[in-house]
C-alpha cells in the first residue's frame, strides 16, 4: 500500500465501493494502480479506510474494504463564518489552508459591503476535498450555503462567539478570548469590512469585538490568521496534556 496516497470516498456503505470517476482515473492512470493493491481512503467524516482494488473498468475502480479506523472529532472546534472574497482565487486559498489547520465548519458570509454575491458549491467542495486528501485527514470541514450575516448571528450556539473587525470602537485581541476545547464562531467580513450596524447586531447576540492585530488584513489573511490561532491553541493544550 502507498502510504503518500489518500482517497476520497463520499458516503461509503457496504463492503464493495465504487470510487467515483475522478478518483477513480487518479488511482488507475496516473498512479497506475494494479488489481491487489492496497489503497487508503477516507470518507471525511471521521474514519479511514483500507481497501483491495478489486476491478476496474476503463473509468471506474472498485473496491473491497478491509479495516476501518474512526478517528473522533476534536474536543473544541472551530467555525469560521467569512465573506468571500472578490476574487475567488482568494477564497478558494482559504479554504484549502482552512482544510489543513482543521477548522471544523465555513460558512461564506453574505454582508452588507459584500462584493461577491454567488459562489460555485460544487468547485469549493473539490478543493475541500483535494485540501483533506494533500493533509492527510479525516475530518472535512462542513461547507455551508451563502448565509445572510444576521441568520448567522441569531443561530449561533458556540459558547465563544467573536467578530474581527476593524472598527475604532473597544476590541480585545482574538488570543485572550480563545478557551481550549471550547467550540468557537469567528466571524470574518468583506474588503469593505463590517458595517456598523452589523457589528451591534453581532454584539447583541453575544459576539465580542476582537482585534487579529494593528495591521490590516486581506480577508482571506484574517481567516488563516484566525484558523492558526486556534489550532496553536489545541497543539498547545495536546502538549500539555501529553506532558
Amino acid at each position: 500500500m502507498r502510504d503518500d496516497q489518500l482517497y476520497f470516498i463520499a458516503k461509503p456503505s457496504g463492503e464493495f465501493l465504487a470510487l467515483d470517476e475522478e478518483e477513480s482515473r487518479h488511482l488507475l492512470t496516473v498512479m497506475r494502480g494494479r488489481i491487489g493493491e492496497r489503497v487508503r481512503l477516507t470518507d471525511g467524516r471521521g474514519t479511514f479506510y483500507e481497501a483491495e482494488l478489486v476491478e476496474a473498468s476503463k473509468r471506474q475502480a472498485y473496491v473491497r474494504i478491509l479495516e476501518t479506523h474512526a478517528v473522533p472529532p476534536p474536543p473544541g472546534r472551530l467555525h469560521l463564518a467569512i465573506a468571500p472574497t472578490k476574487h475567488i482565487d482568494r477564497f478558494e486559498w482559504l479554504l484549502e489552508k482552512a482544510t489543513e489547520l482543521g477548522v471544523w465548519r465555513i460558512t461564506p458570509l453574505l454582508c452588507q459591503r459584500s462584493e461577491r454575491t454567488a459562489l460555485r458549491m460544487d468547485r469549493l467542495e473539490k478543493i475541500l476535498i483535494a485540501a483533506l486528501k494533500q493533509s492527510f485527514q479525516a475530518w472535512m470541514p462542513q461547507l455551508h450555503p451563502l448565509t445572510p450575516l444576521a441568520e448567522v448571528v441569531r443561530h449561533a450556539e458556540e459558547p465563544i462567539r467573536a467578530i474581527a473587525w476593524c472598527g475604532e470602537g473597544p476590541r480585545q485581541p482574538l488570543q485572550t478570548l480563545l478557551r481550549p476545547r471550547t467550540d468557537t464562531l469567528i466571524l470574518i467580513g468583506p474588503e469593505g469590512d463590517f458595517s456598523l450596524e452589523e457589528v451591534a447586531l453581532a454584539q447583541t447576540h453575544g459576539f465580542a469585538a476582537v482585534s487579529l492585530g494593528a495591521s490590516r488584513l486581506r480577508t482571506e489573511t484574517a481567516g488563516m490568521l484566525a484558523a492558526a490561532a486556534y489550532r496553536l491553541l489545541v497543539a498547545d493544550e495536546d502538549s500539555v496534556a501529553r506532558d
